[in-house]
């Protein structure tokens, strides 16, 4: 059943057409929120809020990319625990494994069918990934989010930004730059190819 018709039905007040909508949707929505906030707990509220945002403007929806507009909807959630973090900052709680050690990336990120060597080397990965991310503007993360995790194109993430398309690719632009040199530093967790392309430049 296409999204069309699984919308329509929620708006008639079937929930369990809508939560057919969030199970699609879901994990998309995780993905964003986590790595524009870097936080698992709070990337599920923000998801959680995203979702039930959703649910009250569904009647809203004028058509187009339902995924793009879902994604403008977690993007606001996203700036909204972003700015709520900074008039209150807190200690961000990490996820432990049993060992009582951190664990620096969800079990997502993980290809179940990997070796340990290469599950551990992948969450290393997805850790400095992480870690660079935080270190850009929060305007400069929604970008680079959205174009090289979600696989938007320039349009509709300035759609989803409300942001004009120029604007957006100069930021994605400096943001990927930016993200290049802070990867320099984990060079020994990159794939090979990216470690050519680094020593051929």
């Amino acid at each position: 059943m296409d999204d069309a018709v699984l919308i329509q039905q929620s708006l008639q007040g079937d929930l369990d057409a809508f939560n057919r909508l969030v199970l699609a949707y879901q994990d998309m929505l995780y993905n964003q929120a986590y790595r524009v906030i870097g936080e698992p707990g709070a990337a599920e509220d923000a998801t959680q809020e995203a979702f039930i945002s959703a649910f009250r403007k569904l009647h809203t929806y004028r058509g187009g990319s339902f995924k793009s507009w879902l994604l403008r909807i977690v993007t606001n959630a996203c700036y909204d625990e972003l700015r709520r973090r900074k008039r209150k900052p807190i200690a961000p709680l990490e996820p432990q494994n049993e060992d009582g050690e951190e664990i620096e990336s969800p079990t997502w990120m993980v290809d179940p069918g990997d070796s340990p060597e290469e599950r551990l080397q992948q969450r290393e990965l997805a850790g400095a990934i992480q870690r660079c991310l935080d270190q850009l503007s929060t305007d400069f993360r929604m970008v680079v989010v959205l174009i090289d995790v979600q696989g938007l194109d320039y349009a509709e993430v300035s759609k989803v930004l409300e942001t004009p398309l120029g604007t957006i690719k100069s930021r994605l632009a400096r943001a990927r730059h930016r993200m290049q040199d802070c990867l320099r530093e984990f060079r020994e967790l990159l794939p090979s190819a990216f470690r050519l392309r680094e020593e051929a430049s």
